[in-house]
């Protein structure tokens, strides 16, 4: 292992045990510093201490274009590689490992700010009702599952990291512990149909799929006993889609955007919404509330007698 890859694995262990990063982030993380590492020794660089400010910047062009050889990156992925570097850097410089941080100046590219997709609220309960759709434990846990993906707006990975112990349907108002990015803990409200229909997965259900294992405190189990994958939950979300006859792309991020959306389109606080969906800053949710403002002009449009051309 070279200088510069046992780097990338102490960063890497870093971000993974001290800052608590999911297997995901982290597996995007490891992509994009291999691809780095790559390029500097494709420029001579062997160790952190000899990288240079051009050798951040060229490589910035690199993913952009292409001409490393590696893939063209989207806007998006390109700025989650630029970040990925320079949080390497600024870790290399705090750890004494540099005398300077050659990506300071060096810039994420700007990636267009595209609205949330965010579905009707009839459309909604047609998915959810279509989840529902014929006999057993599994129709209750995909019913379930998406009541507490909409009602709490949880992202699909803190969904199927429930544990039994996160939840608190007795209580004076029933709750959920969501774990989000970087492990930070949150509880959320949950609503009425979210709590009826994890009671009844959990008494008529879970018990059944639980059988098959051999003893697992998650919530949302598969048909072997196994914590729920968040492909097979992405799958769950698909066929349910179909039956309700809802042909646009769904996602479980979907039922996160249209939970944000509809409450702010019901007069819900933007704070409120962020602590809800667990944004580290409130900036991050006001996109949602662009969403609420085109309604607003739409439905002045259509109704305000003065609004029309």
């Amino acid at each position: 292992m070279t200088s510069l890859e046992q780097a990338r694995a102490q960063y890497l262990a870093h971000l993974g045990v001290e800052r608590g990063l999911s297997d995901h982030t982290l597996a995007a993380y490891t992509r994009d510093l291999t691809r780095y590492c790559e390029f500097l020794a494709g420029r001579g660089r062997d160790d952190m201490a000899s990288v240079t400010e051009s050798d951040v910047v060229a490589f910035a062009e690199a993913i952009r274009t292409g001409s490393d050889g590696g893939t063209v990156l989207a806007p998006s992925s390109a700025a989650r590689t630029v970040t990925a570097v320079r949080g390497w850097h600024r870790f290399a410089l705090a750890e004494g490992v540099t005398a300077s941080d050659p990506s300071a100046a060096v810039k994420p590219p700007p990636t267009s700010r595209r609205l949330p997709k965010a579905v009707p609220v009839e459309q909604v309960e047609a998915l959810l009702e279509a989840a529902s759709v014929g006999e057993g434990a599994v129709p209750l846990r995909d019913r379930a599952l998406l009541e507490v993906l909409y009602g709490t707006g949880a992202r699909i990975s803190e969904a199927v990291g429930l544990s039994v112990d996160d939840l608190d349907l007795d209580g004076e108002v029933a709750a959920v512990r969501l774990f989000g990015k970087g492990r930070k803990e949150r509880v959320v409200p949950v609503g009425r149909y979210a709590v009826d229909a994890l009671q009844a997965y959990l008494v008529r259900g879970r018990p059944e799929l639980a059988r098959a294992g051999r003893g697992n405190a998650a919530v949302f189990l598969n048909t072997r006993g196994n914590p729920l994958s968040r492909q097979s939950a992405w799958a769950v979300l698909q066929t349910a889609a179909g039956r309700a006859g809802l042909t646009e792309h769904l996602s479980p991020h979907t039922l996160r955007h249209s939970f944000a959306t509809h409450l702010l389109a019901g007069g819900a606080d933007v704070r409120v919404v962020q602590e809800l969906l667990g944004h580290a800053s409130v900036t991050t949710t006001q996109i949602y509330t662009q969403v609420t403002v085109q309604t607003m002009r739409e439905v002045y449009a259509a109704a305000h007698p003065r609004a029309r051309a």
